[in-house]
């Protein structure tokens, strides 16, 4: 059922942008400060940094296992439940674009680089650094650390941005809502989130996209960097990365002005694409019976283990693995939830809500999965059998860990430029989707802005990049995202339920009213029964009694 609800115009025109100018100088003003901080006080910057994860990880980090578990239970009520056949944007919507240019969009935006640098890095790290079999035997610790990627880039995620992004796409497509972070809150906030109420989530919206994004910007340049001292031979350093930065952010802008239609859905399809080149050459010219054999068996080792792996939090290990793993991970993709949410519901109209959630829960996660046993499988198996290079690249620097992976195979400068290109690929779709969420966001949910807008968010998220990585590197990255997730996460819990809330009155509206059109329809189908037997017996002819007749007559003879 399509509602419309009345509200007022949040977004005004300000120096040639249209803009709420509360979320856009709140937003930009906590940008320039955390900024500013970092580079004026470097030391002091990093020192707070690591006292804050810290505190997350040690007292906050319960919180998050909670909400992510639970986000799992939600979406798979709302897929089998009585929602499950509600169609986004009303019964009557139609998909703006193919099941293919819709897979491949959600796929690129949600995954990104993250997948290419930490399926090789992960599983390595992981077997060095045993979360729980420390001791044990090679092989078992080698399948856990399967599991464990597994776990952290798996289900878990892809939940998190089911959740926003069903929330989104339901209040903006059902209830013609603006397409903002705020409009989720309607059901428990009314009116309100008209007010300052609306104004503080939308700008922690904000906050938490862009340093998400900034962080995968980060990880990806240094990978980057690494393609090109592979390929072309230019050195690894901090000046190049920033570089790289600043050609990505154009690569972006560029992209952001031509739209979704055009720009984000060409780079997500090239994504794919080369993305499907880089594995099937891998699977032909490597182990393909191991790859495959291995990915059914990590599967099956990663269901088995599901429910221990999903609610371990380290209580009787005291240790502090999961500060820099799976908890940096949660608060990761927490961090990138408003602007996947944002890009998933924006492409997502026309959708049932279980095809919704079975294809954005599901399949990411399985390609993913694939994807891990192809690199991080082979990677395991050659560690068994007493191959050490990765191990040293690893140790050195992860972002050289794919290509020190290709040399491996035969075509390793084709599979290497191959890896340049999709990362970078990645890099500059999760950038120009990443400056459109956000534009539309601080635009009050416009969909149609002056581009220069989006040119401004697309700088931002190149800047705060830099600025990381000249502050801290990938420890600051981490960090960030540990931290600024933490927050953002309490609200997903409310959007859970606000969005059941929403569902269930509209639900229960569409109910009642079918039941009114049923007890209609039967009442006027008893008045036709009725009105029909009525004009039956009006047409049929009056019979005469001819017995009394004729002993009428007999008797007038007889006189």
């Amino acid at each position: 059922m399509s509602i419309k609800v009345t509200r007022r115009e949040s977004a005004s025109k300000f120096l040639g942008l249209l803009v709420n100018k509360t979320v856009f100088f709140a937003a930009m003003s906590i940008l320039i400060a955390i900024v500013g901080f970092t580079l004026l006080f470097e030391e002091k910057a990093s020192y707070y940094y690591n006292v804050a994860q810290t505190a997350v990880s040690a007292h906050g980090g319960w919180m998050y296992t909670l909400a992510v578990n639970l986000f799992i239970v939600f979406c798979l009520y709302m897929a089998f439940g009585k929602f499950g056949s509600v169609r986004i944007g009303g019964s009557k919507a139609k998909p703006e674009f193919s099941l293919w240019a819709w897979f491949a969009m959600l796929f690129s935006a949600g995954i990104g680089n993250g997948v290419v640098l930490f399926s090789i890095a992960d599983p390595v790290r992981d077997f060095l650094n045993p979360p729980r079999l420390a001791g044990e035997n090679p092989a078992l610790i080698a399948q856990e650390a399967i599991n464990f990627s597994f776990l952290h880039h798996g289900i878990h995620g892809w939940a998190i941005y089911s959740v926003v992004g069903l929330a989104l796409a339901y209040f903006t497509f059902n209830r013609k809502m603006p397409l903002t972070l705020r409009s989720i809150f309607y059901p428990v906030l009314g009116n309100r989130i008209y007010g300052w109420m609306g104004d503080v989530i939308d700008v922690m919206a904000v906050i938490t996209t862009l340093f998400g994004l900034a962080t995968t910007i980060g990880f990806g340049v240094g990978q980057i960097n690494s393609g090109f001292t592979h390929v072309f031979g230019i050195p690894s350093s901090l000046f190049y990365q920033i570089l790289i930065i600043v050609g990505v952010t154009l690569a972006a802008t560029l992209s952001a002005f031509s739209g979704v239609n055009k720009g984000v859905q060409m780079l997500s399809k090239l994504n794919v694409r080369v993305a499907s080149a880089i594995f099937i050459l891998v699977v032909v010219l490597g182990p393909t019976t191991f790859i495959f054999k291995s990915y059914i068996q990590n599967l099956g080792s990663y269901l088995t283990n599901f429910i221990d792996m999903s609610t371990w939090t380290e209580s009787l290990q005291g240790t502090n693995w999961q500060k820099t793993r799976t908890i940096m991970y949660w608060g990761w993709w927490i961090s990138w939830s408003p602007f996947v949410g944002t890009f998933i519901a924006r492409i997502s109209k026309g959708r049932t809500i279980k095809e919704f959630i079975l294809c954005v829960l599901i399949l990411p996660a399985l390609v993913t999965f694939l994807w891990f046993s192809a690199f991080g499988g082979t990677t395991m198996r050659d560690i068994l059998l007493g191959d050490t290079a990765m191990i040293a690249a690893v140790n050195d620097n992860i972002s050289t860990a794919l290509y020190v992976f290709f040399d491996k195979f035969p075509l390793a400068m084709l599979l290497k430029v191959l890896g340049v290109v999709l990362i970078c690929s990645f890099i500059i779709t999760s950038a120009d989707s990443g400056a459109l969420v956000v534009d539309s966001i601080t635009s009050g949910g416009k969909l149609k802005t002056p581009a220069f807008q989006r040119v401004i968010w697309a700088v931002a998220i190149g800047v705060i990049a830099s600025v990381l990585m000249y502050g801290g590197g990938l420890n600051a990255l981490q960090t960030v995202v540990t931290i600024s997730g933490l927050p953002f996460a309490f609200m997903l819990v409310m959007m859970c339920a606000s969005l059941y809330k929403g569902l269930n009155e509209d639900y229960e509206r569409t109910r009642r009213k079918e039941q009114l059109l049923e007890k209609e329809s039967y009442r006027k189908n008893i008045i036709e029964l009725i009105n029909k037997e009525r004009d039956k017996k009006n047409k049929e002819p009056l019979e005469v009694d001819t017995t009394q007749n004729q002993d009428d007559h007999e008797s007038t003879i007889k006189s």
